[in-house]
Protein backbone atom coordinates (compact mmCIF):
# COMPACT_ATOMS: atom_id res chain seq x y z
CA UNK A 1 0.00 0.00 0.00
CA UNK A 2 1.57 3.69 -1.11
CA UNK A 3 2.30 6.09 2.02
CA UNK A 4 -0.30 8.71 2.24
CA UNK A 5 1.39 12.03 0.77
CA UNK A 6 1.14 15.14 2.89
CA UNK A 7 2.73 18.67 2.51
CA UNK A 8 2.72 21.76 4.56
CA UNK A 9 3.65 24.77 3.90
CA UNK A 10 4.94 28.02 6.21
CA UNK A 11 5.60 31.17 5.75
CA UNK A 12 8.09 33.07 8.41
CA UNK A 13 6.76 36.56 9.05
CA UNK A 14 10.20 37.83 10.30
CA UNK A 15 12.23 36.77 7.26
CA UNK A 16 9.28 36.87 4.52
CA UNK A 17 10.65 33.57 3.54
CA UNK A 18 8.18 30.83 2.50
CA UNK A 19 9.12 26.94 2.96
CA UNK A 20 7.54 24.05 1.82
CA UNK A 21 7.94 19.93 3.87
CA UNK A 22 6.10 17.37 1.56
CA UNK A 23 5.88 13.34 0.48
CA UNK A 24 4.83 12.92 -2.67
CA UNK A 25 4.30 9.44 -4.12
CA UNK A 26 1.55 10.28 -7.17
CA UNK A 27 2.05 13.82 -7.23
CA UNK A 28 3.82 15.62 -10.52
CA UNK A 29 4.11 19.23 -10.67
CA UNK A 30 3.59 20.06 -14.38
CA UNK A 31 6.34 22.53 -16.10
CA UNK A 32 5.82 26.09 -14.68
CA UNK A 33 8.16 28.64 -13.32
CA UNK A 34 8.19 31.53 -10.49
CA UNK A 35 9.10 34.86 -9.60
CA UNK A 36 11.31 33.56 -6.63
CA UNK A 37 14.36 31.17 -6.16
CA UNK A 38 13.68 27.42 -5.20
CA UNK A 39 16.08 25.70 -3.08
CA UNK A 40 15.44 21.98 -2.35
CA UNK A 41 16.73 19.09 -0.80
CA UNK A 42 15.98 16.05 -0.95
CA UNK A 43 15.27 13.76 2.63
CA UNK A 44 13.79 10.24 0.99
CA UNK A 45 13.74 8.31 -2.21
CA UNK A 46 14.60 9.81 -5.33
CA UNK A 47 13.26 12.75 -7.47
CA UNK A 48 12.61 13.50 -10.83
CA UNK A 49 12.56 16.93 -12.14
CA UNK A 50 12.94 18.88 -15.58
CA UNK A 51 15.05 21.98 -16.15
CA UNK A 52 16.42 24.23 -18.94
CA UNK A 53 15.53 21.20 -21.84
CA UNK A 54 17.12 18.72 -19.21
CA UNK A 55 15.91 15.86 -17.48
CA UNK A 56 18.19 15.02 -13.52
CA UNK A 57 17.60 13.07 -10.54
CA UNK A 58 17.87 14.17 -7.23
CA UNK A 59 18.76 11.08 -4.40
CA UNK A 60 18.75 11.74 -0.64
CA UNK A 61 21.09 14.51 0.28
CA UNK A 62 20.71 16.11 -3.64
CA UNK A 63 20.04 19.72 -3.79
CA UNK A 64 17.91 21.72 -6.11
CA UNK A 65 18.44 25.35 -7.04
CA UNK A 66 16.04 27.12 -9.42
CA UNK A 67 16.82 30.61 -10.39
CA UNK A 68 13.70 33.29 -10.96
CA UNK A 69 11.66 32.09 -14.38
CA UNK A 70 13.15 28.97 -14.72
CA UNK A 71 11.02 26.44 -16.62
CA UNK A 72 10.54 22.85 -14.24
CA UNK A 73 8.35 20.10 -13.72
CA UNK A 74 9.13 17.59 -10.66
CA UNK A 75 8.27 14.20 -10.09
CA UNK A 76 9.06 11.05 -7.97
CA UNK A 77 11.04 8.84 -10.01
CA UNK A 78 9.38 5.96 -8.85
CA UNK A 79 6.26 4.56 -6.52
CA UNK A 80 8.63 5.03 -3.34
CA UNK A 81 7.73 8.34 -3.50
CA UNK A 82 9.66 10.95 -2.33
CA UNK A 83 10.38 13.36 0.90
CA UNK A 84 11.99 17.11 0.67
CA UNK A 85 12.18 20.31 1.53
CA UNK A 86 12.14 23.52 0.03
CA UNK A 87 12.39 27.51 0.63
CA UNK A 88 11.76 30.38 -1.66
CA UNK A 89 13.79 33.11 -1.64
CA UNK A 90 13.41 36.78 -3.17
CA UNK A 91 15.58 38.37 -5.97
CA UNK A 92 15.85 41.11 -2.80
CA UNK A 93 16.88 38.30 -0.35
CA UNK A 94 19.78 37.05 -2.82
CA UNK A 95 20.88 40.67 -3.11
CA UNK A 96 21.42 41.12 0.14
CA UNK A 97 23.35 38.20 0.95
CA UNK A 98 25.60 39.71 -1.76
CA UNK A 99 25.31 43.01 -0.25
CA UNK A 100 26.57 41.68 3.00
CA UNK A 101 29.55 39.54 1.76
CA UNK A 102 31.38 42.15 -0.68
CA UNK A 103 29.74 45.21 0.28
CA UNK A 104 28.70 45.90 -3.34
CA UNK A 105 24.73 46.16 -4.21
CA UNK A 106 24.95 43.99 -6.91
CA UNK A 107 21.97 41.97 -9.13
CA UNK A 108 20.90 38.87 -7.81
CA UNK A 109 22.66 35.55 -8.73
CA UNK A 110 21.79 33.29 -11.34
CA UNK A 111 22.76 29.70 -10.23
CA UNK A 112 24.54 27.95 -13.06
CA UNK A 113 23.49 24.35 -12.62
CA UNK A 114 20.05 23.34 -10.97
CA UNK A 115 21.74 20.28 -9.37
CA UNK A 116 24.42 19.87 -6.93
CA UNK A 117 25.72 17.25 -4.00
CA UNK A 118 27.64 19.27 -1.46
CA UNK A 119 27.04 17.82 2.21
CA UNK A 120 28.08 20.91 3.76
CA UNK A 121 25.32 23.25 1.94
CA UNK A 122 23.28 20.20 2.31
CA UNK A 123 23.37 20.32 6.26
CA UNK A 124 22.98 24.05 6.25
CA UNK A 125 19.48 23.76 3.92
CA UNK A 126 18.23 21.34 6.65
CA UNK A 127 19.32 23.15 9.67
CA UNK A 128 17.93 26.13 8.25
CA UNK A 129 14.49 24.69 7.19
CA UNK A 130 14.02 22.77 10.52
CA UNK A 131 14.72 26.87 12.31
CA UNK A 132 12.27 28.34 9.97
CA UNK A 133 9.34 25.50 10.93
CA UNK A 134 10.43 24.53 14.20
CA UNK A 135 10.57 26.82 17.01
CA UNK A 136 13.90 28.44 16.96
CA UNK A 137 15.13 32.02 18.30
CA UNK A 138 14.42 34.95 15.95
CA UNK A 139 18.57 35.46 15.64
CA UNK A 140 19.16 31.49 14.89
CA UNK A 141 16.41 31.81 12.02
CA UNK A 142 18.05 35.43 10.69
CA UNK A 143 21.49 33.62 11.37
CA UNK A 144 21.39 30.15 9.62
CA UNK A 145 19.17 32.07 6.57
CA UNK A 146 21.92 34.87 5.95
CA UNK A 147 24.89 31.95 6.06
CA UNK A 148 22.64 29.71 3.90
CA UNK A 149 22.20 32.24 1.63
CA UNK A 150 25.86 33.60 1.33
CA UNK A 151 27.14 30.01 0.83
CA UNK A 152 25.14 29.26 -2.06
CA UNK A 153 26.18 32.41 -3.50
CA UNK A 154 29.66 31.88 -2.98
CA UNK A 155 29.54 28.28 -4.27
CA UNK A 156 26.80 28.27 -6.99
CA UNK A 157 26.18 31.63 -8.04
CA UNK A 158 27.46 33.37 -11.42
CA UNK A 159 29.35 35.64 -10.13
CA UNK A 160 31.97 33.85 -7.67
CA UNK A 161 32.98 36.54 -4.66
CA UNK A 162 35.50 35.99 -2.15
CA UNK A 163 35.19 36.52 1.73
CA UNK A 164 36.75 39.95 3.11
CA UNK A 165 39.72 38.46 4.97
CA UNK A 166 38.63 39.26 8.81
CA UNK A 167 40.62 41.51 10.88
CA UNK A 168 41.02 40.98 14.88
CA UNK A 169 37.89 41.62 16.36
CA UNK A 170 38.16 40.67 19.87
CA UNK A 171 36.95 43.62 21.39
CA UNK A 172 33.76 43.87 19.52
CA UNK A 173 33.23 40.43 19.53
CA UNK A 174 33.72 40.85 23.80
CA UNK A 175 30.98 43.54 23.37
CA UNK A 176 28.66 41.40 21.50
CA UNK A 177 29.34 38.63 24.27
CA UNK A 178 28.33 41.35 27.02
CA UNK A 179 25.53 42.27 25.25
CA UNK A 180 24.04 38.95 24.44
CA UNK A 181 24.67 38.42 28.46
CA UNK A 182 22.81 41.52 29.31
CA UNK A 183 19.88 40.66 27.13
CA UNK A 184 19.52 36.89 26.81
CA UNK A 185 15.82 37.34 28.08
CA UNK A 186 15.02 39.53 24.97
CA UNK A 187 14.55 38.63 21.24
CA UNK A 188 17.91 39.46 20.41
CA UNK A 189 18.12 40.12 16.27
CA UNK A 190 21.51 39.78 14.44
CA UNK A 191 21.04 43.29 12.76
CA UNK A 192 21.16 44.51 16.68
CA UNK A 193 24.24 42.88 17.26
CA UNK A 194 25.56 43.86 14.24
CA UNK A 195 24.75 47.44 14.64
CA UNK A 196 26.05 47.11 18.48
CA UNK A 197 29.47 46.83 17.33
CA UNK A 198 29.43 48.72 13.51
CA UNK A 199 29.90 45.39 11.63
CA UNK A 200 27.96 43.80 8.89
CA UNK A 201 25.92 40.72 10.22
CA UNK A 202 27.42 38.19 7.57
CA UNK A 203 30.81 39.68 8.90
CA UNK A 204 30.02 39.84 12.55
CA UNK A 205 28.37 35.58 12.06
CA UNK A 206 32.21 35.16 10.47
CA UNK A 207 34.39 36.63 13.26
CA UNK A 208 32.29 35.30 16.30
CA UNK A 209 32.25 31.66 14.96
CA UNK A 210 36.08 31.82 14.29
CA UNK A 211 36.47 33.45 18.27
CA UNK A 212 34.59 31.08 20.12
CA UNK A 213 33.69 27.97 17.78
CA UNK A 214 30.06 28.86 17.73
CA UNK A 215 27.40 31.22 15.96
CA UNK A 216 25.82 34.07 18.12
CA UNK A 217 23.26 32.04 18.44
CA UNK A 218 24.15 28.47 19.80
CA UNK A 219 26.24 31.32 22.79
CA UNK A 220 22.39 32.82 23.59
CA UNK A 221 21.08 29.32 24.24
CA UNK A 222 24.46 28.23 26.36
CA UNK A 223 24.11 32.14 27.99
CA UNK A 224 19.67 31.32 28.60
CA UNK A 225 20.86 27.54 30.07
CA UNK A 226 23.01 28.87 32.26
CA UNK A 227 21.39 30.99 33.54
CA UNK A 228 17.99 28.80 34.41
CA UNK A 229 20.97 26.64 35.89
CA UNK A 230 21.40 29.25 37.96
CA UNK A 231 17.45 29.53 38.57
CA UNK A 232 16.96 26.07 39.49
CA UNK A 233 19.61 26.05 42.03
CA UNK A 234 17.37 28.86 43.84
CA UNK A 235 14.75 26.72 43.62
CA UNK A 236 12.09 28.78 41.31
CA UNK A 237 9.07 26.74 39.75
CA UNK A 238 10.57 25.45 36.48
CA UNK A 239 7.66 26.99 34.08
CA UNK A 240 9.07 30.53 35.81
CA UNK A 241 12.60 29.92 35.05
CA UNK A 242 11.82 28.97 31.33
CA UNK A 243 9.91 32.48 31.02
CA UNK A 244 12.64 34.17 32.98
CA UNK A 245 14.96 32.93 30.71
CA UNK A 246 13.49 33.91 27.55
CA UNK A 247 11.81 31.09 26.11
CA UNK A 248 8.17 31.36 24.53
CA UNK A 249 6.94 27.92 25.99
CA UNK A 250 7.94 25.33 28.33
CA UNK A 251 8.14 22.19 25.92
CA UNK A 252 10.90 24.72 24.10
CA UNK A 253 12.53 25.20 27.04
CA UNK A 254 12.70 21.55 28.08
CA UNK A 255 14.19 20.79 24.41
CA UNK A 256 16.70 22.94 24.49
CA UNK A 257 17.74 22.10 28.50
CA UNK A 258 18.25 18.29 27.62
CA UNK A 259 20.21 19.11 24.36
CA UNK A 260 22.85 20.94 26.02
CA UNK A 261 22.50 19.58 29.64
CA UNK A 262 21.80 15.75 28.49
CA UNK A 263 18.64 15.59 31.08
CA UNK A 264 15.32 17.36 30.99
CA UNK A 265 14.96 20.47 33.70
CA UNK A 266 12.72 18.14 36.13
CA UNK A 267 15.77 15.85 36.04
CA UNK A 268 18.38 18.88 36.59
CA UNK A 269 15.81 20.06 39.26
CA UNK A 270 14.83 16.54 41.24
CA UNK A 271 18.96 16.16 41.47
CA UNK A 272 19.93 19.44 42.64
CA UNK A 273 17.34 18.32 45.86
CA UNK A 274 18.97 14.86 46.50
Amino acid sequence: MKKQEWSHLRHHNQLNVTSLHAFYSVHAYPRHSHDYYVIALVDQGVQSFFCAGHKYVTPVDGLIFLNPADTHAGEPLDEAGFSYRAFYPTAAHMETAIFELTGHHWTAPIFSTPRADDKLIAQSVRALHAALTGDASALECESRFLWTLVQLVQQYGDRRSAEQPTGHEQAAIRRVQAYIQENYAEPVALAQLADHVNLSRYYLLRTFREALGMPPHTYLESIRIQQAQNFMAAELPLAEVAHTVGYSSQSHFTRRFKQIIGVTPGVYAEQLRV
